[in-house]
C-alpha cells in the first residue's frame, strides 16, 4: 500500500509476469492465480487491457491513485472489526474504499486481524486432498472444518464433489473387493436420473425446432409466442414420440385446451358456404371464376372475403380448367372485292345496335361436328342473333342475319365487323347488308386481333359451356339444343364484371332500354 493510503500496486515485474502468464496459458486467469498466488480475477484482466492498450499507442499505462485520509481508514477497519468482520458488509455500509484497498487497510492498521477465506481449489492438490478428508472424517459441523482451514463452507463442498468420484475410483483399484448394493441401487438411480434428464431435453429440442418450423424464422424462436392453435399443431406432430401429459406441461398447455382446440380444428365453419358455392357452379354450367362467385354471394348479403371463396373452390373442384384447341377458319382467298376495316380495334359502343359483330366457329363432338354463327353487340356482349348447323354454309350465316336484323329499329343501321370469311363475300351476304342498309366492315388478311373481342367471346362460350366435359353419347341436335340454352342463359343471367356485376339483359333494364 502507498504512502497516500490509496490502492495497493503491484510492481512493473510482477505485472508484467502475471500477464505474460495469462497469455501463456490461452487466458485462464485461475490458472495464472494458482501459480502466483496473485492477483484476482479482475486486477488480471485490467492488466491485461492495459498490456492490449499499451501495445496499440506505445505509451506505458500508469495506475491512478486514489486518496483516503487517515480518519477514513481508521472507521473503515473499526467498522470492520466491530460488524462481524465482513468486507462486503463495510463497503456496503462506508460507501468505500475497494476490497483491495480495504484488505491492505485492514492488514496495516490490524495484523492478522482480518479473517481470511481463501479459495481451496486455488490450494495446492495435497492440501486440497486434506481438506476433503477432514470434511468426510468430521465429528462437528463442516463450518468448524471450514474455519480451520481458512476457507468458506462452499469451497469445502466443491471440492468434495470434485476430488470424491477420483478418490472412490482409487479406493476401489486398490481393493477388489465388489460393490455393495447400495452402492448399485444408487448407481441405478443415478443413470435413471440421467436417463430422465436426457429425455427431457430431447423434448425441448423437438419443441423448439416445431416452434421454428411454425414461426419460420430463427432468431428469437420460443414457444410462448405460439397461439394456442398452433400449439395442438405441434402437439399432434409430437405424440408418436413424447407422452402426451409431458408436451403438455412443457407447452404450458392445459388438458382441456388441448382437446377443445383439437376439435374445433376438425369444425368446417364454412358448410352451409360450401353447399351454396356448389349451387353456384352448378346452376351456371360451372363456368363462374371466385370473383363472379364472390359478388353473387355480396348480392345474397353474404359477406366473406375472395380469398376463401377461391380456396374452397379450389377444395371443392369447381373451378373450370381452361383448354384451347385450334379455331375453325372460314377464308377460300379473296373471292370477292374486300371492304376498309371501320372498327379498327374500337370495341366500344355509346348506344345498343351500334356496331355488331360476328365469325363462325366450331364444335367437334364424338357425334360430328356443330358450327355457331352469333352477331355480339359492342356496348354490352349481348348476342343478339346466332344460327347453329351442321355445315358452315351460306344458309347458316343468311339465317343468322335475318334473325339479328328483324330486331332492328327504324333508324338503326349498325357495322357489321366479320373477318374476312368466304361466307361474308358471297352475293347473298352483300344483298341482305345492302337491303337492311348494314354497313360492311372487315379484318386484315390473318389479323385475329381485328376481332378479338368475338374471339374472346368464342373463348368463354367453349372454357364455360364446351371443354372439360363429356359429350360422348350425345346427339348433334341434343348439343345444339344445350348451346342454345347457354346463349339464352349468357343474355338473360350471367353477370359481367365489367357491368357492374350483371348479365346484358339486366343492364339494359337498368339503363331504361326497352327490350
Amino acid at each position: 500500500m502507498d504512502k497516500n493510503g490509496g490502492k495497493k500496486v503491484y510492481s512493473k515485474e510482477q505485472r508484467k509476469e502475471a500477464v505474460d502468464l495469462y497469455i501463456r496459458y490461452d487466458l485462464h486467469a485461475s490458472a495464472v492465480t494458482r501459480e502466483l498466488g496473485y492477483p484476482d480475477r479482475k486486477s488480471l484482466y485490467s492488466w491485461y487491457e492495459d498490456r492490449l492498450e499499451e501495445e496499440k499507442t506505445g505509451i506505458p499505462f500508469q495506475p491512478k491513485l486514489t486518496k483516503y485520509s487517515q480518519v477514513q481508514k481508521m472507521d473503515a477497519v473499526d467498522y470492520y472489526l466491530g460488524h462481524g468482520k465482513s468486507l462486503k458488509g463495510t463497503i456496503r455500509k462506508m460507501g468505500y474504499p475497494s476490497h483491495e484497498i480495504l484488505v491492505s487497510w485492514i492488514d496495516e492498521l490490524a495484523p492478522g486481524a482480518r479473517k481470511i477465506r481463501r479459495t481451496g481449489i486455488a490450494l495446492p492438490y495435497r492440501k486440497q486432498a486434506e481438506m476433503v478428508g477432514d470434511l468426510c472424517e468430521r465429528e462437528g459441523t463442516a463450518q468448524t472444518v471450514a474455519d480451520e482451514h481458512e476457507v468458506s463452507r462452499s469451497h469445502l463442498y466443491v471440492l468434495k464433489r470434485r476430488m470424491l468420484p477420483a478418490q472412490k475410483e482409487e479406493s476401489e483399484m486398490k481393493d477388489q473387493t465388489p460393490k455393495d448394493t447400495k452402492d448399485v441401487a444408487a448407481l441405478a438411480e443415478e443413470i435413471g436420473e440421467l436417463e430422465l434428464k436426457k429425455h427431457r431435453l430431447e423434448l425441448n429440442v423437438a419443441i423448439l425446432e416445431g416452434t421454428q418450423a411454425l414461426l419460420k424464422k430463427a432468431v428469437g424462436i420460443a414457444p410462448d409466442m405460439l397461439p394456442n392453435g398452433k400449439k395442438i399443431i405441434l402437439v399432434d406432430a409430437l405424440r408418436n414420440e413424447f407422452p402426451l401429459q409431458e408436451i403438455l406441461s412443457a407447452l404450458a398447455l392445459c388438458r382441456s385446451t388441448y382437446y377443445y382446440q383439437r376439435k374445433a380444428r376438425t369444425r368446417d365453419k364454412y358448410v352451409k358456404l360450401r353447399i351454396r358455392i356448389r349451387a353456384i357452379s352448378t346452376s351456371n354450367y360451372g363456368c363462374y371464376g371466385y370473383r363472379r362467385t364472390h359478388a353473387i354471394l355480396a348480392s345474397e348479403g353474404i359477406l366473406v372475403s375472395e380469398k376463401v371463396v377461391r380456396r374452397i373452390m379450389a377444395e371443392e373442384h369447381v373451378a373450370r380448367p381452361v383448354k384451347r384447341k385450334q379455331r375453325y377458319n372460314s377464308y377460300m382467298g379473296e373471292i370477292s372485292p374486300g371492304v376498309e376495316n371501320l372498327i379498327k380495334r374500337d370495341f366500344h359502343a355509346g348506344r345498343p345496335n351500334e356496331k355488331w359483330l360476328t365469325d363462325i366457329t366450331e364444335f367437334s363432338i364424338p357425334a360430328g361436328k356443330v358450327y355457331l354463327s352469333p352477331i355480339i353487340d359492342c356496348f354490352d356482349g349481348m348476342v343478339n342473333g346466332w344460327a347453329m348447323g351442321v355445315s358452315p354454309d351460306a344458309g347458316l350465316v343468311n339465317g343468322m342475319l335475318d334473325c339479328a336484323t328483324g330486331c332492328l329499329k327504324a333508324g338503326e343501321h349498325p357495322i357489321i365487323h366479320s373477318d374476312r370469311g368466304c361466307h361474308y363475300r358471297w352475293p347473298g351476304w352483300i344483298q341482305r347488308m345492302n337491303e337492311a342498309g348494314l354497313v360492311r366492315s372487315m379484318s386484315k388478311k390473318g389479323c385475329s386481333p381485328d376481332n378479338s373481342a368475338c374471339e374472346g367471346f368464342f373463348g368463354r362460350l367453349k372454357n364455360e359451356m364446351f371443354y372439360g366435359r363429356d359429350w360422348k353419347g350425345v346427339s348433334r341436335e341434343r348439343f345444339m339444343d344445350i348451346l342454345e340454352g347457354y346463349l339464352v342463359w349468357y343474355n338473360n343471367s350471367r353477370i359481367k364484371v365489367s357491368l357492374g356485376n350483371r348479365s346484358p339483359m339486366a343492364y339494359r333494364k337498368s339503363l331504361g332500354i326497352v327490350i
